[in-house]
C-alpha cells in the first residue's frame, strides 16, 4: 500500500527536534512525512495532506491583536502556513494543527486568539510541561469524540495563547476544566482538526495516535478519490 505523503510545517529554530517526532507518529499511522519551513519549497500538489506544527506565537497582526514585547514571532512562517491551509482547503486535502498550528487554522479561517489565555480563563490551571497533566473534556457529538471517545483526557500543555472567536466553519471540540478551548474542528470536509496540546509527544497513548491515524486515513481516501469520513453532527 502506498503511504500518503504529509507536509509538516516547522520553525527553523526547533524543527530539527520537532520534526522527527512528527515523522515517527505519521509513520506509525501509515504515512510518510516531508518537512517544510519558511523559505523552503512547499508544494501542496506534492502532498496528500498537511500537519501544521507548534512553535512561535502567531503574529497578532493577523487578527487585530497587540504586539507583546516578549512574544516570539515568525511572520514568514505565518504567511506560509496561512497560505498552505487555504490551499489545502481549496484542494480538498486534510489538515491537522498542533498547538500553534491549531491557532493558525483558526486564524486562516478568519478567527481570533486570546493572547493571554490564562488571564481570561482564571479557573484554567496553567501547566507548562510535556507531561500529560492538563485535563480536557471532549465536546459531545464531535469528530474528536468519534476518534477518542468521550472520557476526559489527560494532555500536556505548552501554550499561553488560545482560540477566541472561531473561524468560519469551525466548532469547539474540547475545553479544559476552566472553559478554555483546547481543540477545534471543521464541520464538513475537508478533514480539519486542531488540538492545543502536543499529541506527538504522547505517542504511547492510543487516543493520541488516533489523531494522526485520522489525518492519514483522510489523506489516503483523497488519494483513492473516495469521500473523506464525514464530521459527526450533534
Amino acid at each position: 500500500m502506498n503511504r500518503p505523503v504529509i507536509g509538516v510545517t516547522t520553525s527553523h529554530a526547533t524543527g530539527w527536534r520537532v520534526f522527527p517526532l512528527m515523522r515517527f507518529n505519521l509513520w506509525l499511522a501509515g504515512a510518510r512525512a516531508v518537512r517544510w519551513a519558511s523559505g523552503w519549497p512547499a508544494d501542496m500538489a506534492a502532498v496528500d495532506g498537511i500537519l501544521v506544527g507548534g512553535g512561535d506565537d502567531v503574529s497578532p497582526d493577523l487578527y487585530g491583536g497587540q504586539i507583546i514585547a516578549s512574544a516570539r514571532l515568525d511572520p514568514a512562517r505565518d504567511a506560509m502556513e496561512r497560505d498552505l491551509i487555504r490551499d489545502a482547503y481549496n484542494r480538498n486535502k486534510p489538515v491537522m494543527g498542533i498547538c500553534r498550528g491549531s491557532q493558525m487554522l483558526n486564524i486562516a479561517l478568519g478567527g481570533t486568539l486570546h493572547q493571554d489565555a490564562y488571564g481570561i480563563y482564571e479557573k484554567s490551571r496553567k501547566f507548562y510541561t510535556p507531561l500529560p497533566r492538563k485535563t480536557v473534556r471532549i465536546e459531545p457529538g464531535t469528530r474528536l469524540m468519534a476518534l477518542t471517545g468521550d472520557a476526559p483526557m489527560k494532555v500536556n500543555a505548552l501554550h499561553s495563547q488560545a482560540v477566541n472567536a472561531l473561524g468560519r466553519g469551525l466548532r469547539v471540540a474540547a475545553r479544559d476544566e476552566g472553559g478554555m478551548i483546547q481543540a477545534i474542528e471543521r464541520l464538513a470536509d475537508p478533514f480539519c482538526i486542531g488540538v492545543q496540546w502536543h499529541p506527538e509527544q504522547l505517542f504511547y497513548a492510543r487516543r493520541q495516535r488516533a489523531l494522526f491515524r485520522a489525518l492519514v486515513d483522510a489523506a489516503r481516501a483523497g488519494m483513492a478519490g473516495e469521500p473523506q469520513a464525514k464530521a459527526v453532527t450533534p
